[in-house]
């Protein structure tokens, strides 16, 4: 059989601020490849369906010099980030074709993958959107579940404050503290948001952009558990309106990931003074404490309608940057999820 395109998204130009589609990154399809004889030299061949569009693709978007948490991306490479795809060929024993399978993906239609012990092989016999497999019942599902069983430490009664409450994991975690019997204040950036995250069970919703938030958690705080995907002057309002031994859990600070400039904390003295605990964490080093668990009940808790989500469908590799762009502007309602193919 002849080749075929094998279109890819390239990262291009390290942004200043905002990653701009077509600029930062521009889809190219050059390559092409045949699928019955490209050699896969014990490894395996996957066709990508769906991949996970994360604020933190933006911290990889610089120089490789910079240290982080997570590799730079490489320029003029294709980008990758968590994803699902469907083994097309394969030489290795534990994978078959026609499995799907979970983990990081390149933004490629087909790929040669080497190690199968990366991926996690999804049955889905709840029968739910593969979209779901990146989402709620991927990394921001689990990113949700296991620091609020780290951290938390939930007591009936108590208040939880949730920021980037539309998002998929605000939103999840809205859901995990009413279940535990919390008071729920959340926060979003639209009001069709707000209304959203009212249906998911928040308690007190409000638009960040039109209601002060020192002011909202002065009148419903003090504040018991903080999940913290914003920092900056929203961190500053939560850490003034704590409760004492208040538990701070520390996902995100997408105020300042397109910024030169950060946002000073000040009233930090705080911390000392309510026996704060501060917990920032990254999703994997709690995978291996939590996973198996996670996926034998949370995909059967979402299919069953406890917990509810909210995706934001991209169609088209081609399609990326846009999608980027859009989850770092928060435009956006619910999880990003880029289609590549159909199954």
């Amino acid at each position: 059989m002849a080749p075929v395109p094998n279109g890819r998204y390239l990262f291009k130009e390290i942004p200043v601020g905002f990653p701009i589609p077509g600029q930062t990154t521009v889809y190219d399809e050059s390559q092409t490849i045949d699928l019955h004889t490209v050699p896969l030299n014990g490894g395996f061949l996957v066709k990508v369906l769906v991949l996970s569009i994360d604020p933190y693709i933006r911290s990889k978007m610089r120089d490789p010099s910079i240290d982080s948490y997570t590799p730079a991306y490489f320029l003029n490479e294709p980008l990758y980030g968590y994803g699902l795809a469907v083994v097309l060929r394969s030489e290795d024993a534990t994978l078959h074709p026609g499995d799907h399978i979970y983990g990081i993906h390149t933004f490629k239609h087909y790929s040669v993958k080497a190690d199968a012990s990366q991926y996690r092989v999804i049955k889905n016999e709840e029968k739910l959107p593969w979209s779901a497999y990146v989402g709620i019942c991927g990394m921001a599902g689990e990113t949700a579940c296991y620091a609020w069983k780290e951290y938390a430490r939930p007591q009936k009664g108590q208040v939880a404050f949730v920021t980037a409450g539309a998002g998929p994991v605000g939103a999840t975690v809205i859901q995990l503290a009413k279940a535990d019997g919390m008071k729920v204040i959340a926060s979003a950036g639209s009001d069709d948001k707000v209304d959203f995250i009212k249906s998911v069970g928040a308690d007190v919703a409000f638009n960040y952009k039109t209601e002060r938030t020192a002011d909202v958690l002065a009148k419903e705080g003090p504040v018991d558990v903080y999940w913290d995907n914003v920092g900056g002057e929203t961190l500053e309002a939560a850490i003034e309106h704590s409760a004492r031994y208040a538990r701070f859990i520390e996902c995100g600070m997408i105020s300042a990931y397109n910024s030169s400039s950060s946002y000073h904390v000040k009233n930090l003295t705080k911390i000392l003074s309510r026996e704060l605990s501060i917990n920032g964490f990254i999703v994997s080093s709690l995978r291996a404490k939590y996973v198996d668990a996670f996926y034998a009940e949370f995909p059967a808790r979402v299919a069953r309608g406890e917990i509810q989500y909210k995706e934001y469908p991209v169609r088209g590799l081609a399609e990326a940057g846009q999608a980027i762009a859009d989850v770092q502007s928060g435009k956006n309602f619910g999880k990003c999820v880029l289609i590549v193919a159909d199954d």
